[in-house]
């Protein structure tokens, strides 16, 4: 069951504060009269106080002095302002100070419960607000983004340096390499996080309805126009346009784009006037851009509108030191929603996934996890629930002794394994950037393993 919301009453008039102690105190709350200001505020600075209610004058401290020294104390301090004598100025005073409302006596009952309703309603309506942002940027901003390979640490550090630009982004990859999560990111690191973030799949929408679903019509502009349609460019106004697969983009389309981004406005399917806008874009491509543009199936101008920033998505086959994270994300995520406790993923089934070739990136790993959790009994992800194509890799991947060339003669094994070795270790510095720590962990080598390994082959480690 919730606490009580915790309500003081400050006057030095015991008659008032016995009588809002009674009366609150039916209405279900936790009321408790203080005489004074001073010590009113020593006690909010050492309990929790859901709402103050003030009388505006007092001996020594009055009201507002004590309002105003509350709020340096905690800003957020709810405090309702009561007074036998109005004056205009007093009420101006405290409201500037941060008053949630200013009440004359004597007062209808009626009037003081409704108004300590309403600060408490407000109040929680501010709490649900913050946390929703709060969720919205733990859900969509970068660091949810996994990945701890140089390339997405780059990366990392590149949202946080643009997010807070007006310029617009141009984010490439592979499908499935996480570019509207990049979008998302750079949307809810910025200061328009509070403003809406709007997607469209420019490849995913017939070309007879793109213009519309983008700019919006006015009724009768076409078959169907029943009535006049907002377009996504006006719902995302003080935020994020992103748009995805723009290469899909016909051409007609790409003109009425490019004098958008120059003009900020544009005009509805069917309408005369001119909209203004302040958006800021970001569009995504699974193309090959550049040569998009020289073959003239993509406007070099407008392209270049668009790349003021570039943002290049690797592969997750070129930061195959990611999948361990990535895995046990998508394990923890699908476990809590499919309600499973699973916790592990077994070695084997982990040198599974890191040896898979993932054609469709980021997404078909997320796929792959999502399944296994589904067909998972044990508290363990194991080789079994992974699909046949992962655990054939691995079998395709190991050489069969009888068909190596070196089997028909005389083999040296010590030497033909540290070669092995030797060819792994470079492999993993190569993949991590040259960090041995990280390409140690890739390896599954203790950081003191490494160093003797790298002193065995006469690595440097300069």
């Amino acid at each position: 069951m919730a606490a009580k919301k915790k309500i003081i009453i400050v006057d030095d008039e015991k008659d008032m504060r016995d009588f809002l102690e009674i009366m609150l105190g039916k209405e279900g709350y936790d009321a408790e009269g203080i005489d004074g200001a001073k010590d009113a505020l020593d006690f909010c600075r050492n309990n929790r106080v859901d709402l103050v209610i003030t009388d505006v004058r007092m001996p020594g401290m009055g009201g507002v002095e004590f309002l105003k020294a509350l709020k340096d104390h905690d800003p957020e301090a709810l405090v309702v302002m009561i007074t036998a004598y109005a004056s205009v100025e007093t009420a101006i005073e405290a409201m500037k100070a941060g008053a949630a409302d200013y009440i004359l006596k004597p007062f209808n009952n009626d009037a003081i419960r409704l108004s300590i309703k309403k600060a408490l309603k407000l109040r929680s309506l501010e709490n649900e607000n913050r946390l929703l942002k709060k969720d919205l940027k733990r859900k969509y901003g970068f660091s949810n983004i996994v990945g701890t390979s140089p390339r997405m640490s780059e990366i990392y550090g590149f949202i946080e340096s643009i997010a807070s630009t007006k310029s617009n982004v141009f984010i490439t990859g592979e499908s499935g390499t996480g570019k509207e999560l990049v979008a998302r990111a750079i949307h809810y690191e910025s200061d328009r996080k509070d403003r809406p973030f709007v997607a469209i799949n420019c490849g995913a929408i017939p070309e007879n309805l793109l213009e519309s679903e983008l700019f919006g019509h006015q009724k009768g502009a076409f078959t169907g126009a029943v009535a006049n349609k907002e377009g996504l460019a006006e719902q995302a106004d003080g935020g994020t346009l992103f748009l995805d697969e723009i290469s899909e983009l016909p051409l007609h389309l790409q003109v009425k784009l490019l004098r958008f981004i120059q003009e900020r406005s544009f005009r509805r399917v069917g309408g005369n006037g001119d909209i203004c806008v302040d958006i800021r874009l970001v569009a995504a491509s699974n193309r090959d851009i550049e040569s998009e543009v020289k073959s003239g199936r993509f406007r070099e101008d407008l392209f270049y509108r668009l790349n003021v920033i570039r943002i290049d998505l690797p592969p997750l086959r070129d930061r195959k030191e990611d999948i361990p994270a990535l895995s046990k994300f998508f394990m923890e995520k699908f476990s809590k929603d499919l309600g499973k406790p699973i916790n592990r993923i077994s070695e084997e089934a982990m040198r599974l996934l890191v040896d898979y070739d993932y054609t469709g990136n980021v997404r078909e790993l997320e796929n792959i996890m999502e399944r296994a959790v589904a067909f998972e009994s044990s508290g363990s992800i194991t080789p079994e629930c992974l699909p046949d194509y992962v655990r054939q890799r691995r079998k395709d991947s190991v050489a069969d002794p009888k068909a190596h060339p070196l089997m028909e003669g005389k083999v040296d094994l010590e030497k033909t394994v540290e070669e092995f070795e030797k060819t792994i270790i470079l492999d993993a510095l190569k993949k991590t950037g040259g960090v041995k720590k990280k390409a140690a962990e890739l390896l599954g080598l203790s950081f003191r393993s490494m160093r003797y390994k790298l002193s065995k082959y006469d690595i440097s480690e300069n």
